[in-house]
């Protein structure tokens, strides 16, 4: 992207997690930054002080009138809280967007995937991959970031860590809890996005952007417990397969049951990066330690107590069916 451009970047994902995350920077950064969201009027009234604009990946319609006069845009579209069928859905979408930023003279887009596991992907995972692939086969300069579990307070893969971690005096650990991942914080991640799209990079690619440590999902739920000051117990088990363990966080946790399971499903073998190198690319600092990462979104959104988690699971369970008839 040249300097001489005026920097506008549509930001995709905008009233989501990262989106929200990542607005801040992009202003301090000096990018004019188009909010793109299918319900506008209601983003407006949450955030007031930013530029909204209609785009929905469903309705091709709106796409094109949201990216004119846009640079670059940045994908953090994700359909699978739609529920069944959502990978085909993310396929349609995903081409529909390319083709409308085609269209629209768009330089760059940066999409935020997942790390290519070391075994056979899950659902999920495959469908975060074949969006980077279609985003990547175009004529525009794409650049893929692949991240493991992302350390933020909203990230619904660190809400079951930190839940679990809070919430369970005695916990079993399944196969799948030896898994090896690279947690990122979320502060990293915006630093990586904002530094793609200034990449010195004309063709398309992809990086993965690891956090600075390997561990296996019972060292982080351990780790995490030792920072809340709880003492475990922990046994292992040879039993609870990723998708009936899914079951038991619905009421542990925040995490509705559709999304547990399909996330659960991706840690039947490890989300190991290949190497790290896109942090030399952007000049990076420095990663934050999994310590400090926690520590810091615990104390934004500390965990509530298992009682209350049950009385809330219960409250929906008895009384939601009479306020939908």
């Amino acid at each position: 992207m040249s300097n001489s451009e005026k920097k506008i970047v549509l930001l995709t994902g905008a009233t989501g997690f990262v989106g929200t995350s990542l607005y801040p920077r992009l202003i301090e950064q000096g990018f004019e930054v188009r909010c793109a969201t299918r319900r506008p009027d209601a983003a407006l009234d949450r955030f007031p002080d930013r530029q909204w604009v209609e785009f929905d990946v469903e309705r091709p319609e709106t796409l094109l009138p949201a990216m004119q006069g846009c640079t670059a845009a940045i994908y953090l579209i994700h359909q699978m809280g739609g529920g069944k069928g959502y990978r085909k859905r993310e396929q349609q979408s995903t081409t529909a967007f390319l083709k409308a930023a085609d269209e629209s003279g768009i330089h760059r887009i940066v999409y935020l995937g997942g790390v290519a596991p070391s075994g056979k992907p899950s659902q999920h995972l495959a469908s975060r991959l074949e969006t980077g692939q279609i985003l990547r086969s175009g004529v525009i300069s794409a650049i893929e970031l692949r991240a493991s579990m992302i350390i933020g307070a909203q990230s619904a893969s660190w809400q079951i860590v930190r839940d679990l971690s809070a919430r369970l005096p005695i916990m079993l650990l399944p196969k799948w809890t030896q898994t090896r991942l690279q947690p990122i914080y979320i502060d990293d991640v915006v630093s990586a996005l904002v530094g793609a799209l200034t990449l010195e990079q004309e063709d398309s690619r992809w990086f993965d952007i690891p956090g600075p440590e390997i561990l296996s999902v019972e060292e982080i739920l351990t780790r995490t417990s030792k920072i809340l000051g709880h003492d475990v117990i922990r046994f292992r088990v040879p039993f609870l397969s990723p998708k009936f363990s899914s079951y038991w966080l619905n009421f542990i946790t925040q995490c509705d049951i559709f999304l547990a399971r399909e996330l659960v499903q991706g840690l039947k073998s490890d989300l190991v990066a290949q190497d790290d190198i896109f942090w030399d690319r952007i000049k990076h600092p420095g990663r934050t330690p999994f310590d400090e990462a926690a520590r810091a979104e615990l104390i934004k959104a500390p965990p509530v107590s298992l009682f209350a988690r049950f009385y809330e699971r219960l409250l929906t369970l008895f009384f939601r069916p009479r306020l939908l008839n």
